[in-house]
């Protein structure tokens, strides 16, 4: 059984800044595609960053140059470093890792809510 653990989200001001992690635990073979999504009250679920095995990143438009995606291999750890946060960044962030066990599956998070403050 493969779980993802959650932490980091809480609330800030305007401005400032949260870093989530996102710790993959259970029989995992291999762990390629690792990333971050996040659904804001009345929205749709949308893609905030990913970043495979090979390091490359990918973010969305809204995001650039804000936040930053990394992951730890040894410790099946993905990150979210948010800088200059803005109210419109304030969601549900859940991260999801694509995960060989007996299969390869993709399995989310639970889910951490990041607040920003006008």
């Amino acid at each position: 059984q493969v779980q993802l653990l959650e932490s980091g989200g809480g609330l800030v001001q305007a401005g400032g800044s949260l870093r989530l992690s996102c710790a993959a635990s259970g029989s995992i073979g291999s762990i390629n595609v690792m990333g971050w999504y996040r659904q804001a009250p009345g929205n749709q679920r949308e893609l905030v960053a990913i970043i495979n095995s090979g390091a490359s990143t990918n973010y969305a438009d809204s995001v650039k140059g804000r936040f930053t995606i990394s992951r730890d291999n040894n410790k099946n750890t993905v990150y979210l470093q948010m800088n200059s946060l803005q109210p419109e960044d304030t969601a549900v962030y859940y991260c999801y890792c694509n995960i060989q066990s007996t299969r390869w599956r993709t399995y989310w998070g639970q889910g951490t809510q990041v607040t920003v403050s006008s």
